[in-house]
């Protein structure tokens, strides 16, 4: 069958100001030449749509069927490192052929986008809880009390080389769940080792680690670093220093200083670098 005429606007709108005006389908049709059904069809559109012209094309249909979507979704959710060649894969074995393109496009119709996976402390049942009591302790505490702590850490500085990003698929409010993270572990090489420190009230001394360092050597540093530093940013009386449990930060050499110089140490759950605010002073 040959594709009929395309009535023009103006011819639909006249349709429709003799509809308003009280006409019936069977008159306007007579009156202006055309079917009783093309009169029914523009006169029902504009009562739905309240418009005359054509809508829009939806675009071109969707080539995965929503039984391969739901596939796709069920493998991304299960394992969300998996790639789009993956999937491309995934859909080919099942009958349907696609790009690498479509899969994406479909990923992220569904809420999801590609995203660098986080990296945190691989923690054990007794690091979880001593984070979570740390927490609990610490619910209340008002900004005054933060402002009074100086946080430290010491940091592998890479010179050369990238480190690695691997990418997952996930909704935007699910970055830290497990399948979407990277555990690491406090270690690790670089080419210079730096000491800092820092309060909100500025950046203190920032101290190149020469060799090995053990607990004598750390010593050194706190005292020629960390005094200095809360007299810079005059912290002024009862300021709280910040390390974590490096045994290096835990002998008893270093205890007995601190307690020398009359420090008072924020006590630390472990392993937990991704605590620390000066994880993002230097990233």
């Amino acid at each position: 069958m040959a594709k009929t005429k395309e009535l023009s606007k103006d011819v639909r709108d006249k349709i429709v100001d003799l509809h308003k005006a009280g006409m019936g389908y069977k008159t306007i049709a007579k009156q202006l030449g055309e079917k009783v059904t093309t009169v029914g069809a523009i006169i029902r559109k504009w009562k739905k749509h309240k418009r005359t012209v054509n809508l829009p094309w939806p675009g071109a249909p969707c080539k995965i069927s929503p039984r391969g979507v739901s596939m796709i979704m069920r493998t991304v959710r299960n394992q969300p490192r998996t790639t789009r060649e993956d999937l491309v894969n995934d859909l080919k074995a099942a009958g349907t052929i696609v790009t690498k393109k479509t899969i994406g496009n479909t990923l992220r119709r569904e809420g999801l986008k590609s995203c660098s996976t986080r990296k945190v402390p691989l923690l054990k049942k007794a690091h979880t809880h001593a984070r979570l009591k740390f927490a609990n302790e610490h619910l209340n505490d008002s900004e005054d009390n933060w402002v009074k702590v100086l946080w430290s850490d010491e940091t592998n500085m890479e010179l050369f080389g990238i480190n690695s990003t691997r990418r997952v698929w996930r909704r935007r409010n699910a970055a830290y769940d497990p399948k979407n993270t990277i555990p690491t572990i406090k270690h690790g090489g670089g080419n210079i080792m730096l000491w800092g420190c820092f309060s909100a009230k500025g950046t203190g001394q920032l101290h190149r680690i020469k060799g090995t360092m053990d607990g004598a050597m750390y010593c050194q540093i706190l005292c020629e670093n960390l005094l200095p530093s809360a007299r810079a940013s005059k912290m002024g009386r009862g300021w709280v220093f910040q390390h974590d449990n490096d045994p290096k930060h835990t002998t008893k050499a270093t205890k007995e200083w601190l307690k020398k110089k009359h420090i008072k140490v924020l006590e630390w759950p472990s392993p937990s670098p991704d605590l620390n605010p000066i994880e993002n002073l230097r990233s």
